[in-house]
């Protein structure tokens, strides 16, 4: 299980550019539910692995709903975004009443930033009279991105009525409450979740991330160290420095620092992935001719939870 980077994380916040390429957070193969039947075990736990199976199947009859879905969910794991919407659309075509199908088809779609397409899909994913927590909590994060916070909000509380005290509905809930500078409620959120005993590393950081923001860095500090071994504690305490301790102000790199700001969305990221976040980062800072008109006032963008 991949641990995401508390580095990328307060990245994201810092450049408004990550969840256009990393809403995917940690998965595993076993998450989906139905029967495994690949040829070894490994597959249920080694994302490549899975790939290279499931990609066989679907290779040799792509209308296998099954494969598709395992195959995408694989591709997903292993950062292959694209390749894994395409994968998942046509099975979502072929099988257009499979709500499994639907909803890897709309977590893919915000994988890749399409957050109204996403939140269309995955509506036909679930129904009203059968709701999904897991879906009403990736609804909500689409929703966050597209700035409607405060409808967001009442699919994570959907959710929660599913699931009390889920800490990953929880988590996306104080993300949203970060996205819209509520610091206050997104920390108290946060350690909600923390305090369910059933948190993961995504939890910590993202309280600390709501931590630093609020200045209290050596408190930050202390959090992102927590469940992490010696040399990754080390380098993620050493980015929430650099990025929360310039000037004394968490929010500079978001002042118009362009050029800046383009090299941080860089750093320590494939060139593809690096590329996508710089052309979000032009994005969100260069509508109406004028970067500051879309960055002022703005929160940061940040990843949040698409549970599978």
């Amino acid at each position: 299980m991949r641990r995401p980077s508390l580095a990328r994380l307060l990245g994201s916040a810092a450049v408004m550019a990550m969840l256009a390429t990393g809403v995917g957070g940690c998965q595993t193969m076993g998450d989906i539910t139905g029967a495994l039947t690949s040829k070894s075990d490994t597959a249920e736990t080694d994302p490549r692995r899975a790939a290279e199976i499931y990609g066989e199947r679907y290779r040799a009859n792509p209308r296998d709903a099954e494969a598709a879905l395992r195959y995408g969910t694989a591709l997903r794991a292993t950062g292959q975004r694209a390749q894994a919407t395409a994968v998942l659309e046509q099975a979502s075509l072929a099988h257009p009443s499979n709500k499994q199908l639907l909803a890897a088809y709309g977590r893919a779609l915000a994988d890749n930033g399409n957050f109204q397409q996403a939140f269309d899909v995955l509506s036909r994913a679930h129904s009203p009279d059968n709701p999904d927590w897991r879906i009403l909590s990736v609804q909500g994060a689409a929703l966050d991105q597209m700035g409607k916070h405060e409808e967001a909000r009442g699919y994570y509380a959907s959710a929660l009525r599913i699931a009390p005290d889920e800490p990953s509905v929880l988590s996306n809930l104080g993300l949203s409450y970060v996205l819209s500078r509520d610091l206050p409620r997104a920390e108290e959120t946060l350690r909600k979740a923390q305090a369910t005993g059933r948190a993961d590393a995504r939890v910590r950081q993202n309280l600390a991330l709501a931590v630093g923001l609020q200045g209290r860095f050596a408190e930050a500090e202390s959090i992102a160290r927590a469940d992490l071994p010696p040399d990754e504690a080390a380098a993620n305490v050493a980015y929430l420095k650099q990025m929360l301790a310039r000037k004394d102000n968490p929010r500079t790199a978001l002042q118009g620092r362009f050029a800046e700001a383009e090299s941080i969305a860089r750093a320590d990221l494939p060139p593809d992935e690096a590329a996508a976040n710089v052309a979000y980062l032009k994005q969100m800072l260069a509508r109406k001719d004028n970067p500051r008109t879309a960055a002022r006032g703005k929160p940061p963008v940040v990843a949040q939870d698409l549970p599978d």
